[in-house]
């Protein structure tokens, strides 16, 4: 009996440290993902470029994410996952201290297109490892790493501001990160890897009803386009609008604050509420929260409450979809390969949209797309409801 008390407290205690590995990492991704909004116009200016053109930057680190998420599931189905884990890490760090010293537009956009397959690589990586971990005790642990990247998210407009306080440029704030991500990556490398998790063969589940699959498609589409261009446009926006480098900054990460902070407050409220009630108060949210800054674009209060407000209304709704997508069909890997291919085609479009009419149109080019973006999420998923109601609600679903 003692033997086995020991076993499982050595179990316990290395399952601990794998996961507060995979947190810190996921930090790290929150750094990486919420750094190029906030210094988008200092890398239009380093690059000698407008800011419709240096928008392309989304698309190019959009496209590498895509290619990235397609790629490194077969990855970690081959090779022990935290060596591969820990060269993401490492790739990342590489990418971003080079971020600050390429002078031209094309190649900055290589060196994050770079970044986006890295960035992929270590998301499905966590994802990936932490379910073989814990198996079917993974849900909790699962909101935590969500939650470490929303920490992350919030954090990097404030290094950004503390940075152009100090230096009046970027580049330390790119260097900071990248030092983060290096030593993270020497962290999770000591760690022991999960053993591998080999797929089983078909379950002989229900046929799935690709109208539904396609209408899901697109709302997702349009929601990570959304969620990616107010994160990665708000600063810009602000500056455009009056506001100072530094307050810009920190309404930046009030965005993302409020983001962690409601999906923080969502995980109890996701055992009470259906699914179903919760994306669509989330999308009541956000269409409030953009519209304010439609019709009142002069007012600085309403900037901060519009930011705020968005931010708390879209915590949930990804997570949440995913919950409304197992009631009407069965989940396969093949299935959700196709969800998180439309997030990335969708964070790559819908910025690259805004900044080729804020040069035209000025700044409320961002609000008024971002406002017809979440109108026809909101369209798409009262169709999906509609629809899945003609259809019989599944009470369980195939997981891969």
């Amino acid at each position: 009996m003692t033997d086995s008390v020991r076993s499982l407290s050595s179990l316990t205690r290395r399952r601990a440290g794998q996961t507060a590995w995979y947190y810190i990492a996921f930090v790290t991704l929150g750094l990486a993902g919420a750094s190029l909004g906030p210094t988008l116009p200092g890398l239009a200016e380093q690059t000698d470029a407008r800011l419709g053109e240096a928008s392309f930057l989304f698309a190019g680190r959009a496209l590498g994410y895509l290619a990235g998420s397609w790629l490194a599931g077969r990855l970690y189905d081959r090779r022990p996952g935290h060596p591969v884990m820990a060269g993401m890490l490492l790739a990342m760090a590489v990418m971003m201290a080079l971020v600050p010293l390429v002078p031209w537009l094309w190649l900055l956009a290589a060196v994050l297109l770079l970044l986006g397959v890295a960035e992929a690589g270590l998301d499905v990586g966590g994802n990936t490892l932490l379910v073989w971990l814990y198996r079917d005790k993974v849900g909790p642990f699962m909101n935590g790493l969500h939650f470490f990247f929303g920490l992350g998210a919030f954090l990097a407009p404030v290094i950004v501001a503390q940075a152009l306080s100090y230096s009046g440029g970027i580049a330390w704030a790119y260097w900071t990160l990248a030092l983060v991500m290096a030593l993270a990556s020497a962290g999770l490398f000591r760690q022991p890897s999960p053993a591998i998790v080999k797929s089983d063969p078909a379950t002989g589940s229900a046929p799935v009803n690709y109208r539904v699959v396609a209408l899901i498609v697109v709302f997702f589409f349009l929601y990570a386009g959304a969620e990616i261009s107010f994160g990665g446009w708000i600063f810009t926006y602000a500056t455009a609008q009056g506001m100072g480098e530094t307050p810009a900054a920190y309404l930046n990460s009030a965005f993302w604050g409020s983001f962690t902070l409601a999906r923080l407050l969502s995980i109890p409220l996701a055992t009470r509420v259906r699914p179903s009630v919760v994306v669509r108060a989330g999308l009541v949210g956000c269409l409030a929260g953009v519209a304010v800054l439609v019709f009142w674009p002069g007012s600085e209060t309403v900037l901060w409450a519009g930011t705020v407000v968005t931010g708390m209304a879209m915590a949930a709704i990804f997570p949440t979809m995913l919950a409304v997508a197992e009631r009407r069909i069965p989940i396969t890997g093949r299935v959700t390969s196709w969800f998180f291919m439309a997030v990335s085609v969708g964070a790559m479009i819908v910025p690259w949209i805004i900044g080729q009419l804020f040069d035209r149109i000025g700044p409320q080019a961002a609000p008024l797309t971002l406002l017809a973006d979440l109108t026809l999420a909101a369209i798409v998923f009262a169709t999906l409801i509609v629809y899945a109601k003609r259809r019989p609600v599944l009470t369980a679903s195939t997981h891969t």
